[in-house]
């Protein structure tokens, strides 16, 4: 297959721009596709704009998109020159628009697999002039508006070209987009969830588990974690505190130390449930200060449980045994470690989370 970047484009270039939505879980197995192209490429600066797609005109909101977590681990990465993170209100998206059409970029790629549409009017509004690639939806004769945004790309970034179509792996996805943009192989070894978690962080963890009086412990720590972004993946906060009672009640786990992670909006609640229950050894946390603060929480855990979000993928980075809670509708979203990962799924691809029981739970961690 010819890369759909030109191999002498790629030489005299000194910059690129890709655009993404980023979630923490995208970012999880995109790494590895940027550290192989920065390694291949070291003479080309890697600018990133990341799109916040929950940009609102309400202010009440702007604190909580300006302090997203993700940017934290992105911007130490050490992968990126420069990153757009200033694009989650109206204003500051249009004066980030300029700052990047001052740039001048030679390529430009899109990511994008939500309203590509609208990505390919960026990415050619970003540079008018230069190699403009990104991904497409099949269009209806409905919206011709997709139609004539599609016109602006040069170059179709294919959702998939691998050959085993239906039962790749997310990061199969990720590796095979580089694949086609440059001719870039990244074995599967490569593909491995990372994390470089800093020193700070680690202690912090470990002070925070010793104000518990979590450490020095006679059981193992185990994290739960019931929440995700859609409701349809979250797992009910009373069957956690369930889950733990009978935990508790069982010989191997009766001198564990339990953690609930949530967002810090939900810390109320989640205190309130643990109460209500009287579960000993049983602690909220959340990841308030900066995103590092998680993985290094996680790096501390015996044993993470949690639903269909980033933390069952952070908790490979980490290498800790992983129990997922997941729906049917997104396979390729599984732990990437098999060999620490066990995965529940629900029965029928129409159910949520939450129709996992915490029996399921017990019997496979038993």
């Amino acid at each position: 297959m010819t890369p759909l970047i030109p191999a002498e484009l790629l030489q005299k270039s000194e910059k690129i721009l890709f655009i993404a939505h980023l979630a923490l879980g995208d970012f999880t197995y995109l790494q590895n596709g940027f550290r192989a192209f920065a390694a291949a490429y070291p003479h080309i600066q890697i600018h990133l704009w990341v799109d916040e797609v929950r940009r609102t005109s309400d202010a009440k909101q702007w604190e909580s998109l300006r302090t997203y977590s993700l940017y934290d681990w992105v911007e130490q990465s050490g992968l990126f020159s420069k990153v757009y993170r200033k694009t989650y209100s109206p204003a500051l998206y249009e004066e980030s628009l300029r700052e990047a059409k001052a740039e001048h970029y030679p390529v430009v790629v899109s990511l994008a697999h939500v309203r590509p549409q609208q990505y390919a009017d960026l990415a050619r509004a970003i540079s008018p002039h230069g190699l403009v690639i990104g991904t497409r939806k099949p269009f209806s004769p409905l919206r011709p508006w997709h139609y004539l945004a599609y016109r602006k790309i040069d170059a179709v970034l294919a959702s998939y070209a691998g050959q085993d179509a239906g039962e790749h792996h997310i990061s199969s996805v990720y590796a095979d987009w580089f694949h086609q943009l440059t001719g870039l192989d990244i074995p599967v070894a490569e593909r491995y969830p990372f994390v470089h978690i800093p020193e700070q962080a680690l202690q912090q963890a470990k002070e925070q588990l010793a104000s518990w009086g979590f450490a020095p412990r006679q059981g193992p720590l185990v994290l739960l974690n019931p929440f995700a972004k859609s409701h349809k993946r979250g797992w009910p906060l009373e069957r956690i505190a369930e889950l733990i009672a009978r935990m508790q009640a069982m010989p191997k786990w009766k001198n564990a130390c339990f953690l609930i992670n949530a967002m810090p909006q939900e810390l109320a609640k989640v205190n309130a449930v643990v109460q209500a229950h009287n579960l000993p050894r049983t602690q909220a946390f959340s990841a308030v200060d900066n995103f590092f603060q998680l993985p290094a929480m996680l790096a501390q855990c015996d044993l993470i449980i949690s639903v269909e979000t980033s933390i069952m993928h952070l908790a490979n980075a980490v290498h800790v045994p992983v129990v997922a809670l997941m729906r049917k509708k997104n396979p390729e979203w599984a732990p990437f470690d098999s060999a620490n990962s066990t995965v529940i799924t629900v029965a029928r691809r129409s159910d949520w989370v939450k129709a996992i029981s915490s029996d399921q739970v017990l019997q496979t961690i038993a």
